[in-house]
């Protein structure tokens, strides 16, 4: 038996070096798929009149999910047993980057040329995901897991914040092309430490060829490995549902701010910053309580808060409103996502921490090719009406709840110790 002593210990080194490529990433979702690329893409790309651009970005990221939903548990197998997960993160990361870079090659009716780019750009980001996911384990003990990734998302959302101001100047003054630069090289030159100082890959059993043989042979194994953890099964199920809801507001609420209400780019940009800034108090508000309540309570709470406000955006009509509706929801923005991945980290058997994070990315992003789709489809047979279309957001993270809670935590799997 391991001393309890280690029930409070964190590798504060290796929590910094892996919080601080939260801080560099973190600016891509916000700049590239929340509030400038998605309305330049909507909008100026493909046109969004009669809800066309809705329509194409709704595609893009559904494509690009798709990809990484399928390869991510086959993926996160070669990683556990090739032991090539820092190799992976930094291959998809630098996909991203590249892909970002190429968006100045982008004019506006491009479409296709944009939206591959986009799809290539997404895919980098969300695939280095997975690995990043799967160093939470190692770092701090299941005790700890909630502090430990509430402070990945707390310095997340400062990433997200100092994106937002260094883009604001070049997106208020037209300069999209420097805009997307900024990006690939806050991206790149904040991330270095990551890849510096988190533990190398060691030598693993088998190459990457043969890890990845082994891993299709035993996808089906993968899955019995869920399928035989009952409260994981069940929690993502219920996590399918209500991210699915969560990330198909992220993907469009800058297009429906921008076709609805009337923004303009400069105050899309405030909106996120304020929302970044509020979502960065939530994680850091909430970090305790997810280690004192556990995680599943503080989803709980999350979602009933979300659900609330979708509800009240389908009847606003002014700006002010929105921004006050668009706070409310950011703060809990990080904290739903830090305690889904603390409560997934607690439920995974020690040793299949790659693996299961792939299934986690699976139900995530395969989850994320619906919403997106969903929301899409209903604006653009309903004229462009995003009204109607974010009901089914709402109905995503009332499934998500009410599937939440067939979910059962021990104490014992909550308190037990960690040993990687």
């Amino acid at each position: 038996m391991e001393n309890p002593d280690r029930d409070h210990t964190i590798n504060r080194k290796h929590l910094v070096a892996w919080s601080l490529y939260d801080l560099a990433n973190s600016i891509y979702p916000t700049v590239i798929i929340a509030s400038v690329f998605s309305v330049y893409f909507a909008g100026t790309i493909v046109g969004n009149e009669v809800g066309l651009g809705d329509l194409w970005w709704g595609r893009v990221i559904s494509c690009s999910v798709l990809f990484v939903a399928l390869s991510s548990p086959l993926l996160g197998s070669v990683a556990d047993q090739a032991r090539v997960r820092k190799k992976m993160l930094f291959s998809y990361t630098y996909l991203c980057i590249f892909s970002v870079t190429l968006f100045i090659t982008i004019d506006p009716g491009m479409v296709l040329w944009g939206g591959t780019l986009a799809v290539l750009a997404n895919i980098g980001f969300e695939g280095a995901l997975v690995f990043y996911n799967s160093y939470l384990p190692s770092l701090a003990p299941p005790r700890r897991q909630g502090f430990a990734s509430s402070v990945g998302f707390a310095a997340g959302y400062a990433g997200s914040i100092a994106g937002l101001l260094i883009v604001l100047p070049l997106v208020a003054r037209g300069y999209f092309d420097l805009t997307w630069i900024a990006v690939a090289v806050f991206f790149a030159i904040v991330s270095l430490p990551t890849f510096l100082y988190l533990p190398s890959d060691v030598a693993g059993r088998f190459t990457v060829f043969q890890a990845t043989i082994k891993g299709l042979k035993g996808f089906k194994g993968i899955l019995k490995d869920v399928l035989v953890e009952k409260e994981l099964r069940r929690f993502l199920l219920a996590f399918f549902f209500y991210i699915d809801g969560v990330l198909t507001i992220i993907y469009f609420a800058a297009i429906f701010a921008d076709r609805t209400l009337g923004f303009d780019q400069k105050e899309l940009i405030y909106l996120f910053l304020v929302v970044q800034i509020s979502a960065l108090i939530g994680a850091v508000v909430m970090s305790k309580f997810t280690d004192i309540w556990g995680p599943k309570k503080v989803i709980n709470l999350t979602l009933i808060l979300w659900i609330l406000v979708v509800l009240a955006v389908y009847f606003v009509e002014l700006k002010l409103t929105f921004f006050v509706l668009a706070v409310l929801a950011g703060s809990g923005l990080g904290v739903v996502q830090a305690a889904s991945r603390t409560l997934m980290s607690i439920l995974i058997p020690a040793g299949k921490e790659g693996k299961m994070f792939g299934i986690y990315a699976l139900c995530g992003k395969s989850s994320s090719v619906v919403g997106p789709l969903v929301f899409g489809q209903i604006s653009f047979l309903m004229g462009g009406d995003q009204r109607t279309a974010v009901l089914s957001v709402a109905a995503f993270l009332l499934i998500g709840l009410v599937l939440l809670q067939r979910v059962r935590v021990s104490e014992s799997s909550y308190t037990r110790d960690c040993t990687s």
